[in-house]
């Protein structure tokens, strides 16, 4: 990926009242406001693909069954250029007219859960329950529709639309799939990743976040008759403990946490072997490398500690970095998140800038590239858990919320100028 730097976006400074006199003259159009009432029509078919796509299992890493059945439904949408990449994306491209920026409008195909999990749909009390059916089910469902609708409605834009679905966003994951796309090409000048949630709550800050599994191994032995070897437990006991004294900055927010620790045989063993799994994150590149670093002569120093008390060197440490997820800011003047702005207060909807997360979007907006992070619409509980439900309740503000930032980014042929500016002129 580029090293550019993550306050290089393009064209932050354009007037918030050019940007609203944009939505105002969208808005006239009956073209524009047509679009706007099918995804209020096509609420219910919207939900339809949202279970159908939900019960194709797609744990990360397999990925390949929903992926196909994607692929199909975007051929059947008739974009063009529908394809699957080597990663496991899958893409089509409504064109524009050849002179406008190009944007990614892209949900996940990955879930949390294992490949046997029940996933069958069950409605209650106008609840859909289902393990992923709104981390990312809303999300697939979503660009599907706003793929459809561009197919039923006269709306020429000026830039192109990728509608994309990813893999490896979920976990150990680690956002493979996204980063496979902006490490094969230098041409998108913009990124809509569609999440779970309110169309109000607009994202445009990416938590970074780095991961390691941490192994400490030791000859092991009995805990009488070896009394006095190191023990790989005790090794990462001292490190856990140092971690667990450190200060980190309120602001930038700036975290670490020890996920998982296990590690001996029995109570009378001195442990041969013990691991544990560091989470560090922060909103600051700078802040996370300075967290990194730390964390890690921690790590090293605990082994040394170790070994010092027994006078030996039967301790060591194997470090592993089993996830990278870059963090990046942009400016809240900056378009992109002013045209999610402005077409959340079309529909009468009051916007939100939500605190720092981390999705796909983390990508682009750590390389300089306009991006936000989006609500599907509905309302959703229990993310991650087998308890996961999706409240279909005035969904539809969320592909209409989309649709609205799209035309604003994109530009509409003969009516309005992108807002998203082309990065390679």
């Amino acid at each position: 990926m580029s090293n550019k730097t993550n306050n290089e976006t393009i064209n932050e400074t354009i007037n918030p009242e050019t940007i609203k006199g944009i939505y105002e003259t969208l808005m006239s159009h009956s073209a524009v406001q047509e679009a706007l009432s099918f995804l209020k029509d096509e609420d219910e078919n919207t939900l339809r693909d949202q279970i159908e796509l939900t019960e194709i299992p797609a744990p990360t890493f397999q990925e390949t069954e929903r992926g196909k059945y994607f692929e199909q439904r975007l051929q059947n949408l008739g974009l063009e250029n529908v394809h699957t990449d080597e990663a496991g994306n899958v893409f089509g491209t409504r064109p524009g007219t050849g002179n406008g920026p190009k944007l990614i409008v892209s949900a996940h195909l990955d879930t949390v859960f294992p490949a046997d999990t029940d996933i069958k749909v069950k409605k209650e009390d106008g609840k859909i329950y289902a393990p992923g059916i709104a981390d990312d089910g809303r999300g697939l469902a979503v660009v599907l529709s706003l793929a459809k609708v561009f197919k039923e409605h006269d709306i020429k834009l000026e830039g192109d639309i990728i509608f994309t679905a990813t893999v490896g966003e979920e976990g150990l994951g680690d956002l493979y799939g996204v980063k496979q796309i902006f490490n094969s090409r230098n041409d998108i000048d913009g990124f809509i990743s569609v999440e779970p949630g309110s169309p109000s709550r607009l994202i445009y800050l990416a938590t970074g976040s780095r991961r390691y599994s941490i192994t400490y191994k030791g000859p092991g032995g009995h805990s009488y008759g070896n009394f006095g070897v190191p023990s790989a437990l005790h090794a990462m006991g001292r490190a856990i403990g140092k971690i667990s004294e450190m200060e980190t900055p309120e602001d930038p927010k700036t975290t670490f946490n020890v996920g998982t620790a296990a590690g001996g045989t029995s109570v009378n063993t001195i442990a041969a072997e013990a691991n544990m799994v560091i989470d560090m994150r922060s909103t600051d590149p700078e802040e996370l490398n300075l967290l990194e670093e730390r964390v890690l002569n921690i790590v090293k120093e605990a082994a040394a500690s170790e070994n010092k008390r027994w006078n030996s060197d039967g301790i060591t440490v194997d470090i592993k970095k089993v996830g990278d997820r870059p963090a990046g800011s942009q400016p809240k003047v900056s378009p992109i998140v002013q045209a999610a702005y402005t077409a959340t207060k079309t529909l009468g909807l009051k916007p939100e800038l939500g605190a720092p997360v981390s999705t796909d979007s983390n990508v682009p907006i750590s390389l300089g590239i306009p991006a936000v992070t989006l609500g599907g619409g509905g309302s959703f509980s229990g993310a991650h858990t087998l308890n996961e439900y999706f409240d279909p309740t005035d969904a539809f503000y969320g592909p209409q919320q989309i649709f609205l930032t799209v035309l604003g980014l994109a530009g509409v042929a003969k009516i309005t100028e992108p807002l998203l500016e082309k990065r390679n002129k």
